[in-house]
């Protein structure tokens, strides 16, 4: 049998090392594998203004179609947006990530609006804030600030284009269509607590319960467990299929 590989993708103002917590927590069978969008860490930026087909291009070897994808976030509006430029993986797992990122019942365009233009101000203040922000619906917001400062240091992970470019990505991308059509297994894990989404997508979703938009931090072990068990799910389905 094939084995399990899953490709762990961050969202927005964070690159891979969020998914430090869950390594401990993997099943010996799996293989994960946390990568970078271009931009972050060392990996090449994109140019200003980047369309999805180039970001496609350069993300094509790192997501193969033999793994299931798990999105947090921005990186799961991305993820489900390749998903008509790139061969479909075995399965996708979306974790705090909805249709839209903005909502009328959760971040309305208004607020993220407000946030970009903060952001063009003081990059790094608007990013910290960001990361509080994320925090909030944790059971200690405050220790999940500590962690995710602990996890990425106090400087951005990423030049202002690469941000930039990620702010304009979360309010145009609209995935309604893509993922009513999907070409592979989608799950949705929301935080029951995740102040980023609103009611309309929890109800659309496997809700991880006392958690918020950063279950990785406070509760590691059950978010590999829940992740595992969908993924080997996609994994079987893909098999019965073959």
């Amino acid at each position: 049998m094939q084995p399990l590989r899953l490709i762990l993708l961050p969202g927005w103002g964070i690159d891979r090392r969020i998914w430090q917590p869950l390594q401990a927590h993997w099943p010996a069978h799996l293989t994960a594998q946390a990568v970078d969008w271009p931009g972050y860490d060392d990996t090449p930026p994109l140019a200003a203004n980047a369309t999805l087909t180039e970001l496609a291009e350069v993300m094509s070897e790192s997501l193969a179609s033999d793994a299931v994808w798990v999105g947090w976030s921005l990186g799961g509006l991305l993820a489900a947006a390749l998903l008509e430029e790139l061969p479909p993986p075995r399965g996708l797992i979306l974790l705090g990530a909805g249709n839209t990122f903005c909502a009328t019942d959760g971040v309305t365009s208004g607020e993220l609006n407000a946030f970009r233009r903060a952001f063009q101000r003081d990059p790094t203040a608007t990013w910290q804030h960001f990361l509080r922000w994320q925090a909030q619906g944790e059971p200690s917001s405050r220790q999940a600030y500590r962690q995710l400062g602990d996890l990425l240091g106090d400087t951005l992970p990423a030049d202002i284009t690469t941000l930039a470019t990620g702010l304009d990505w979360l309010a145009s991308i609209d995935n309604r269509q893509r993922l009513a059509a999907a070409p592979c297994p989608v799950v949705r894990l929301t935080g029951e607590h995740d102040p980023l989404i609103g009611p309309a997508q929890r109800r659309a979703s496997e809700l991880l319960t006392d958690v918020g938009h950063c279950p990785m931090l406070s509760q590691p072990q059950a978010l590999a467990a829940a992740i595992t068990h969908h993924a080997t799910q996609m994994a079987s389905a893909n098999m019965a299929v073959l």
